[in-house]
């Protein structure tokens, strides 16, 4: 269905005298009969014949106005220009312009298809995280070096980052010195934080690591005010208390708690963080800035070169026959520690991707908040999947930790407004 929209233009000739009487008469009798249909309405002139002409006009006759409706395609309205002269330059037109109401109904189909392809990456970022989460302990729990394992997984990070760049899948950036320079802190701080938390999960299990890591908001903050000078409001200091009350409940009541495993999960709060403070405080040039995917696959080229001399001094070369026997007595033949480790580095670059990918349709808010759910949906997933112990106490513990994170989520966009005098 179409709607018309209706604009006027000059068109109407100026005559040089009235007609007359029987001249209107005459018109009349010559129009024809109407044909009524309300999509088209459209003027035309005609002459009489010379059979029909009037006595007494002299000159220019005056041309018949008849009027037509029909339903066929819709034409412009036009005046009738007086016979053998020139068109006068004000004249007016009406003009029926169609518009499609099509129009807005393809608005509403891409904003349909704009929320379907953002739920499809929120849930590929979950489903990759729980595969991630999943392999990874299976393989650190037995396969004991997390610096080796760590190591493979910035490895495969970093071939698909090259694979990206060679086939234009991605379009590889152009980094000066000076940025190379300013990424390396980040890079250093970004190696210490996913080997810190490969530790802990080879120490404790999957849901107290998360539960731990909820208290990133907290080291946020704290890092914040030292580095920043950036003082947080009250409501965002009420938001931690129920996240430091929840992390220590759930500590004192986890079956499979050790200090290894809570400090290296608190270790990995504190180095997570810290990148993101170094990213405010040394990126801060935006014309050499660059896109988030970007600097996390430099970052990720970089962790590997940096962790590779790291992992050879403190864990030597583990991938021989021995150290695989040593797997197989876990429950792990050589085939799953290598197939398990494989994927479970490709979920974790394939969930650090989509995270980016996110962030980039979305605001920091709502990012935060789905990276809250997600910590949820791993928690339960890993409870679910290990069957690991979890008494009421520790599951109110972590309840309120989460619920801290996504009261921190909420009210870190709230401003204290300036006091007036």
């Amino acid at each position: 269905m179409q709607s018309s929209a209706f604009a006027l233009s000059p068109s109407l000739p100026s005559f040089h005298r009235s007609p007359s009487l029987r001249t209107r008469l005459t018109c009349r009798a010559l129009a024809p009969a109407f044909k009524f249909d309300p999509i088209r309405i459209s003027a035309s002139s005609k002459l009489p014949s010379s059979s029909d002409a009037v006595s007494g006009l002299s000159g220019s006759a005056l041309p018949c106005r008849s009027w037509s409706l029909s339903s066929s395609k819709l034409r412009p309205w036009s005046g009738v220009q007086h016979f053998g002269s020139d068109p006068q330059p004000d004249r007016f037109e009406v003009r029926a312009a169609s518009v499609p109401e099509t129009a807005g109904e393809g608005e509403k189909s891409g904003s349909l298809m704009k929320t379907l392809q953002l739920g499809m990456l929120f849930g590929l970022w979950y489903l990759f995280n729980i595969y991630f989460n999943i392999y990874n302990k299976q393989v650190l729990k037995a396969f004991h070096y997390p610096a080796t394992v760590t190591l493979v997984q910035f490895a495969v990070g970093s071939v698909l980052v090259l694979f990206m760049w060679i086939t234009n899948l991605y379009k590889r950036p152009k980094v000066s010195r000076s940025q190379l320079m300013a990424i390396v802190p980040l890079a250093v701080v970004h190696t210490l934080g996913n080997l810190f938390t490969n530790m802990s999960l080879g120490k404790v299990a999957v849901s107290f690591t998360h539960t731990i890591k909820a208290m990133e908001p907290f080291f946020s903050v704290v890092l914040s005010v030292m580095f920043l000078g950036e003082m947080p409001t009250p409501w965002v200091v009420g938001s931690l208390i129920p996240i430091v009350g929840g992390v220590a409940l759930a500590s004192v009541t986890e079956a499979s708690f050790n200090w290894a495993g809570f400090w290296s999960a608190m270790a990995s709060n504190l180095s997570n963080q810290s990148r993101n403070v170094l990213s405010k405080k040394v990126m801060v040039n935006k014309e050499e800035s660059i896109d988030n995917i970007t600097l996390f696959s430099i970052i990720t080229m970089m962790s590997f070169i940096l962790l590779f001399p790291v992992t050879c001094y403190l864990e030597g070369v583990k991938f021989s026959p021995a150290y695989f026997k040593l797997a197989a007595e876990q429950g792990m033949n050589v085939k799953q520690v290598l197939t398990r480790s494989l994927v479970a580095a490709l979920c974790f670059h394939a969930y650090q991707q989509v995270s980016y990918m996110i962030l980039q349709r979305v605001s920091p808010v709502t990012h935060s908040v789905g990276n809250c759910v997600k910590r949820v949906v791993v928690i339960v997933s890993s409870v679910i999947f290990f069957q690991t112990p979890v008494s009421p106490i520790n599951s109110l513990g972590t309840g309120i930790a989460l619920a801290g994170v996504f009261l921190y989520s909420r009210v870190k966009r709230i401003k204290t407004k300036p006091k007036t005098a």
